[in-house]
């Protein structure tokens, strides 16, 4: 491991000064950061600890309806919270499903945000990546990547965005609260993790020394919480990170689909939400006819980039899962193995 300074800040506006330091990395639980800087696929010259910052760890619901949380929520409590629970079940599942009740108990809501991709190319030191060394090339395009992305991606980079958590937040609209040297602003999730483009490096719309203080659902994604479900398909059911994955919401009255959100995951270097497929959706009636072409219009625009063909069929299938169970409704309780097609029958509560 590189040498490194650490600064423990007592602020969010200190902690944005110690991080104005060129090389300078945030951390918070570490469990994506430290593990990099173990292997040496992360090298800050800094690091800016912010488990000391106060008012960052509060889930709070809104005059609006909607629900502010704090980046440094812990992921195990923001699944576990009963009223956020009630809201928002697909976000609680997907959760449930990401990583161990170990991991869960320390990671957080910032970090789940910004985890680095799980490219076995990215993390090994030994191998071309543009995203840890940008002009070095991309091995991934001749190597092993079955598990690599079918949506977005370029030459220079076809690797996947692993998070569970932000596919039901980018499917409902959530909106991330950002601090920095020029002030705060506030992005929509699915705009804030970039495509690789030519610059795969920039993973994110975060600049120099900015912050990810919280993220924010709109009082209009409660309305899904009837009907809403995400489903995860990994090659192990525990402690495995999605082959693809999908979070779906839906509003039904009188036998037609009012509207409707659909989000993939394990797809793209970002969480892809499948905006033509919600529009095809308004109006129709819930079944597998309608399914079937919201999920082909979601993988529309899908090509292979190496061994992963079958991602976009396979992508296809989990999306008609994520919205057949959605239309079935919200059960009362989570399957005993939350977001896996092998659950379909509700388990133990999970609060």
């Amino acid at each position: 491991m590189n040498r490194f300074d650490y600064v423990r800040p007592h602020t969010v506006a200190e902690a944005i000064a110690a991080a104005a330091m060129p090389g300078s990395a945030y951390l918070a639980a570490g469990t994506n950061l430290l593990d990099l800087m173990k292997i040496g696929a992360a090298r800050p010259a800094r690091l800016v600890d912010l488990n000391y910052l106060s008012g960052l760890d509060a889930i709070e619901q809104l005059p609006d309806g909607g629900v502010r949380i704090g980046a440094r929520v812990r992921n195990a409590d923001l699944a576990h919270d009963a009223a956020f629970r009630r809201q928002f079940p697909a976000v609680c599942e997907a959760l449930l499903s990401g990583a161990s009740a170990q991991l869960r108990n320390v990671a957080t809501v910032g970090g789940n945000l910004l985890q680095r991709t799980r490219c076995a190319y990215f993390q090994d030191t030994a191998s071309a990546c543009n995203r840890r060394a940008p002009g070095s090339g991309c091995d991934a395009r001749g190597g092993e990547n079955r598990l690599h992305a079918v949506l977005g991606w370029s030459e220079g980079c076809i690797a996947t965005h692993p998070s569970d958590f932000c596919v039901p937040l980018v499917a409902l609209g959530a909106v991330v609260e950002i601090e920095g040297p020029a002030g705060a602003r506030a992005i929509p999730l699915q705009d804030f993790h970039l495509l690789p483009g030519e610059t795969p490096e920039r993973e994110s719309v975060l600049t120099p020394g900015e912050l990810v203080v919280a993220v924010r659902l709109p009082p209009e994604a409660a309305g899904f919480a009837a009907q809403s479900r995400y489903v995860k398909l990994r090659e192990r059911t525990s402690y495995a990170f999605a082959v693809v994955s999908a979070a779906a919401g839906l509003r039904i009255e009188n036998g037609r689909i009012t509207e409707a959100r659909l989000a993939l995951g394990g797809v793209a270097a970002k969480p892809w939400r499948a905006e033509a497929a919600e529009a095809a959706l308004a109006g129709a009636a819930p079944g597998a006819a309608a399914f079937r072409h919201a999920a082909e219009l979601a993988l529309a625009g899908a090509r292979p980039s190496g061994d992963n063909a079958f991602k976009i069929e396979l992508a296809q299938r989990i999306a008609i899962r994520a919205l057949t169970l959605a239309a079935a409704g919200t059960p009362d309780r989570l399957p005993a193995l939350p977001a896996s097609p092998f659950a379909p029958i509700p388990g133990g509560l999970h609060g």
